[in-house]
């Protein structure tokens, strides 16, 4: 992979990923289609001044997103990556997940264990209570589109939309658990990240993917009912994989 140093980079990345996926009918290209359009948003964000520091952003943007690429391309080429990221890649060969689980699983690890080192990270130096407004502005951006996106499935397969209306939106269970984990915890780790000394940090950042990892269970596995729904909605969704990665980029 070649070096990650500014948000455009982050997207032409995104878009081989994506590229690739498509060819395949890889599964993996789902999350990569949704950065994308975060990225955009975050991009759009620090050039109509949303953020209180805009050049922080964009490095905080670069780290972060180099988490995933660099985790993507090394599962690519089977090294090593966190358990976290593993199991939201090893889903990638399963038919049963819907793609809002697939979605629901890179986020999982990305936002509850990836967003708070790349926090860190950036503030090393600084007071981190200083990026608390813009990191709560990343997850914003993140929510509000895993809504948006769930909204697009939800028009592309009407059964999907039917069988919401008929469970009173089982998966908004699946959407709230991942969302409220990322609010509750993600900053109080960034600032545990922060407060950490080097020769602790391999400990912590292991520690978190391990609880990080157990929690995915609640989006892979949500019980019976829960699971008889997503399997009825799975079987609706017609159409190859390389097709519903082109939805979720609009």
């Amino acid at each position: 992979m070649e070096q990650i140093r500014t948000i455009d980079d982050v997207i032409v990345s995104l878009d081989n990923i994506i590229l690739k996926s498509q060819t395949n009918n890889d599964p993996l290209g789902y999350f990569a289609a949704l950065y994308r359009r975060v990225t955009l948003k975050v991009k759009e964000g620090i050039e109509n001044n949303f953020f209180d520091d805009g050049p922080r952003m964009e490095k905080l943007d670069v780290i972060f997103a180099s988490r995933y690429l660099d985790a993507y391309f090394d599962y690519q080429e089977n090294k090593p990556v966190t358990d976290s990221w593993e199991i939201a890649f090893n889903i990638s060969k399963d038919y049963w997940p819907i793609v809002l689980q697939h979605l629901l699983v890179g986020i999982n690890a990305h936002i509850n264990l990836d967003l708070g080192i790349a926090a860190a990270e950036v503030s090393r130096g600084k007071n981190i209570e200083d990026l608390k407004g813009d990191f709560d502005k990343i997850n914003e951006i993140l929510s509000s589109l895993v809504t948006e996106v769930e909204s697009d499935l939800a028009n592309i397969w009407p059964t999907l939309k039917k069988i919401l209306k008929f469970t009173n939106k089982v998966d908004n269970f699946l959407v709230d658990f991942s969302m409220e984990l990322a609010r509750d915890g993600a900053w109080k780790f960034a600032k545990e990240v922060a407060a950490t000394t080097n020769d602790e940090l391999k400990v912590i950042i292991e520690q978190r993917d391990q609880k990080v990892a157990q929690k995915v269970s609640i989006i892979t596995n949500p019980g019976f009912i829960a699971r008889i729904v997503l399997g009825i909605i799975r079987i609706s969704e017609r159409g190859a994989v390389s097709a519903k990665i082109q939805e979720l980029l609009h």
